[in-house]
């Protein structure tokens, strides 16, 4: 399902923030983004994220912001040795050089290792981080389960109108039927060939089998109590109402070819268009 979440938290070593951004996808796919400082944090991330969402496509991006405050507090610390080492080393340069450029104080500290970076406790940050991952994740879940909220309710709408649908197809049979069988004497005897009663009624039954789609029916009830019953059941069914989406519109197109009549004919196609529309939105049901 599409959903956004942020969540930030200020530490003595900096500002973290996580941003967590889900999109449609069959199986679970995250992509993390981690500062230099917390790399080792990986698989937890992705152990944390996994017991929160089950499908999607997850971007998960962490930040670590050191303020001015931060700065402030920490001070600022310069390697001394290294530093006169490169001072040193430049005015020798200089003196090789007929017209060099003045030297650049910036250039000094902009070398590796010249600022010294304040001592990070990495156990207590990647602990504030995986803390404020949870809280992020509470929320996008949060937002994902109103979405599927919304969901819910348009497939159940959906699938009702399927059912209504398969029950007039029901309650029609007996008339196609007996239509059926008032049709085929009528042209028989406008043929005005000669047949045998018996025989007749034995080609009627073998006709009404190939057109029977009582089973099919059967399945399209069955099939919809399902997709009602595991919605009911609040738990993780994407894949179970995908796969039963796949089965209603196998039993539909198994009914539209057997459609011995106009009004089967569109029933067919009107719940050919309905599952497509429920499959669509299944497609962000986790």
């Amino acid at each position: 399902m599409t959903a956004f979440a942020r969540q930030q938290q200020h530490t003595e070593w900096g500002t973290l923030s996580w941003e967590l951004r889900s999109v449609n996808h069959r199986y679970l796919e995250i992509s993390l983004r981690l500062p230099e400082e917390l790399r080792a944090l990986e698989g937890a991330v992705r152990e944390h994220t996994g017991t929160h969402v089950a499908r999607g496509k997850l971007d998960c991006n962490l930040r670590l912001q050191t303020d001015a405050a931060t700065a402030a507090a920490s001070g600022l610390h310069i390697n001394r040795a290294l530093a006169e080492t490169l001072t040193r080393a430049c005015r020798e340069v200089e003196g090789l050089l007929e017209h060099p450029a003045p030297l650049n104080v910036l250039d000094i500290l902009r070398w590796p290792g010249v600022v010294e970076t304040p001592l990070v406790n990495q156990e207590q940050l990647a602990a504030h981080a995986l803390a404020l991952l949870d809280l992020a994740l509470a929320e996008l879940v949060a937002t994902r389960e109103r979405e599927g909220a919304r969901l819910e309710t348009l497939i159940v709408e959906r699938c009702q109108t399927m059912q209504a649908r398969v029950a007039e197809v029901r309650k029609q049979l007996p008339y196609i039927h007996a239509r059926m069988r008032v049709k085929l004497t009528e042209r028989v005897i406008e043929l005005k060939a000669g047949f045998d009663p018996a025989r007749m009624e034995q080609e009627m039954l073998l006709l009404l089998q190939k057109i029977d789609v009582d089973e099919e029916l059967a399945r399209l009830e069955a099939h919809l109590d399902e997709v009602l019953r595991v919605l009911a059941a609040k738990a993780p069914a994407g894949r179970r109402l995908d796969f039963l989406m796949q089965e209603l519109n196998r039993e539909a197109n198994t009914l539209g070819s057997k459609a011995a009549d106009v009004a089967t004919a569109r029933a067919a196609i009107d719940l050919k268009v309905l599952i497509e529309q429920v499959r669509e939105q299944i497609q962000n049901i986790e």
